[in-house]
């Protein structure tokens, strides 16, 4: 950064490699010879390397993967895949044993249950350490204690405890836990190491040898499909450097490596629903991606059905409400839908008949905003008074007053049903502790007009009066993590959301017609998506399908959003294959009279 070490590093390597070989500047070594010296891969690209004057066998265009390890975790793989015979092929061909006859003996007697046995070879498989040998008993014999009270016999479980885990002077408190557990076996759900095991069947034995490798060396014991990991890991690498990344997991391709280009990102207009004849204010995707459901100041609501071509189908259209409809949610089995506006009834639809099933009716009270609690029977709403009240069956059950609501309001409910979020001031979030009654609050600068909870519940975005979006982790303390701009807001509500492969794209209405997509982590605007001629009030993106988007607006429809996967069919000289993409390219317009 200055100073006399600003001379660049190639130049260094260069002065140093001609002086340690005693070379002038006239010296007669062509370009070439020149060109091979002073590369810097090339001190990587030697077959062997020498390690404590031992000489290594390496491989790889880098020279940094070592052929003995490589072969070990690919013979490892093959055993794990089932192909037994290719393993011990691989194995006599390389002349590279996998690992030692002693560890293969103490693995095969861990997957057979044979636990004094294993403690005795534990002993010879080359640990020195005494610390990790406690360890590896340790969780060697707790696995036989499971194993003992999963099939009833407490007294052997119990001898087990006294003689081969206390003993240890290991982790007393679990100890005392796994003692409870025999007194108690409802107790053992809670231990870490228990839960998701199930102990009736072999598989919590490899479990356990994925626990055991985290402290025997790897020069010991070669990991358990290691290879995936590392294959898993590369993968990992490529898609977090992929701006656009948004491909199905199915479309990953270990022969190329990864990279999305923005035509991933849905783009295209595929079809335009035109059966409501006012303004959309509001839309939501079923969480299973098969339904979409609209609401309008046309005072109904719509069930769409999503086909298997990616086409939309009129479903039901959902009558009943005496002023616009301004929001609806799913019921967590997507069997139900609830439907609210500005009035003193919410309903709910069954989505298979289309017929309302319950009414939630509160008197002289209006309600704005609805949703259902993640049991599929309870129901919240908020209400014009401020207030929020619970409902089962249509009858009301309790009812929290104060200022919980505004006039202009969304409410969600995580899925684990331990937080409710609602607006409770023009600039506030209230998020409200279920589990705990207590509450905690985001506050802005400017008035709030809706807010979007993600999918994990781990974040929410807040649309503020100012033209940006805000980005807020609320998983544990709340923390602001940035903003989202570039779309306009001056006179309505604006809905953004999630949406892509694993949220990683922003998306939002705005009063310039226009659909904005922005990248959640950089926060860079990646696309506008211009086709409507009003403004656009609301966004949800298909939950299942990464490459569906829908979009409503004051011009009284509904877009589609897809991506163009036909590129290559539209340049084919295959007249068939370029009708093809033709016929899919074209945008389908679907009304009320549609099936």
């Amino acid at each position: 950064m200055g100073g006399v070490d600003e001379e660049p590093p190639s130049k260094r390597v260069k002065v140093s490699t001609f002086e340690s070989i005693g070379l002038s500047d006239n010296s007669s070594l062509s370009s070439s010879d020149i060109k091979e010296l002073t590369n810097p891969s090339s001190c990587f690209m030697e077959k062997h390397s020498s390690l404590n004057g031992k000489e290594i066998d390496m491989i790889g265009s880098k020279g940094i993967i070592k052929r003995i390890e490589f072969v070990r975790i690919i013979t490892k793989e093959l055993y794990a895949l089932g192909y037994e015979k290719s393993g011990r092929l691989l194995e006599e061909e390389s002349g590279i044993k996998m690992q030692s006859a002693i560890a293969n003996l103490f693995r095969n007697q861990l997957i057979d249950g044979k636990w004094d046995e294993s403690l005795s070879t534990l002993h010879q498989i080359g640990v020195v350490n005494q610390t990790i040998l406690k360890s590896v008993a340790f969780l060697i014999m707790e696995q036989k204690f499971f194993e003992l009270l999963n099939s009833g016999r407490e007294m052997e479980a119990l001898k087990t405890l006294r003689c081969d885990i206390s003993p240890l002077s290991i982790d007393t408190m679990r100890v005392h836990k796994l003692a409870a557990c025999v007194v108690s076996p409802s107790q053992c759900a809670s231990l870490t190491g228990f839960r998701g095991k199930d102990f009736s069947s072999g598989r919590s034995r490899f479990k356990l040898l994925e626990e055991l490798q985290k402290l025997i060396p790897s020069t010991v014991l070669v990991p358990e499909r290691r290879l995936e990991e590392l294959v898993e890991q590369a993968i990992d690498v490529q898609i977090q450097g992929c701006m656009f990344h948004n491909a199905l997991k199915d479309s990953l391709s270990l022969y190329t490596n990864h990279q999305c280009g923005w035509r991933k990102i849905p783009s295209q207009c595929s079809q335009v629903l035109d059966a409501h004849s006012d303004d959309i204010w509001f839309l939501r995707f079923s969480s299973d991606g098969k339904y979409l459901a609209s609401s309008s100041k046309d005072k109904t609501a719509i069930i769409w059905e999503v086909q298997t071509n990616g086409l939309l189908t009129l479903k039901h259209i959902l009558r009943g409400h005496e002023t616009p409809v301004m929001m609806l949610a799913w019921s967590p089995d997507n069997r139900m839908l609830l439907t609210c506006g500005l009035e003193d009834i919410v309903r709910s639809w069954d989505i298979e008949t289309g017929d309302c099933a319950h009414i939630y009716a509160k008197i002289g009270v209006n309600t704005i905003s609805c949703a259902w609690l993640p049991d599929g029977q309870g129901v919240i709403t908020g209400m014009s008074d401020h207030s929020i009240c619970r409902w089962k069956s249509g009858k009301e059950v309790s009812c929290w007053e104060g200022e919980r609501t505004i006039m202009i309001s969304d409410i969600a409910v995580t899925t684990n049903g331990k937080w409710m979020i609602t607006i409770s001031k023009p600039n506030r979030i209230l998020l409200f502790d279920n589990e705990t009654n207590t509450e905690k609050v985001i506050d802005e600068d400017q008035a709030i007009t809706s807010f979007a909870l993600s999918r994990n519940n781990n974040f929410l975005l807040v649309n503020v009066l100012n033209e940006e979006i805000h980005l807020w982790r609320i998983k544990s303390e709340l923390k602001f993590v940035g903003k989202f701009i570039g779309h306009v807001r001056s006179r309505f509500v604006i809905r953004s959301c999630f949406g892509g492969v694993d949220d990683h794209f922003v998306a939002s209405g705005s009063e310039d017609s226009q659909v904005y997509i922005w990248h959640l982590k950089t926060f860079h605007l990646v696309t506008k998506l211009p086709g409507h001629s009003g403004t656009v009030n609301c966004v949800n993106w298909n939950p299942v399908n990464p490459h569906m988007l829908a979009s409503g607006s004051d011009d009284h429809t509904i877009r589609i959003w897809g991506i163009d996967d036909d590129d290559n069919d539209m340049n084919t000289s295959d007249p068939k294959r370029k009708g093809l993409a033709l016929m899919k390219n074209r945008t389908s317009h679907t009304n009320g009279n549609s099936k």
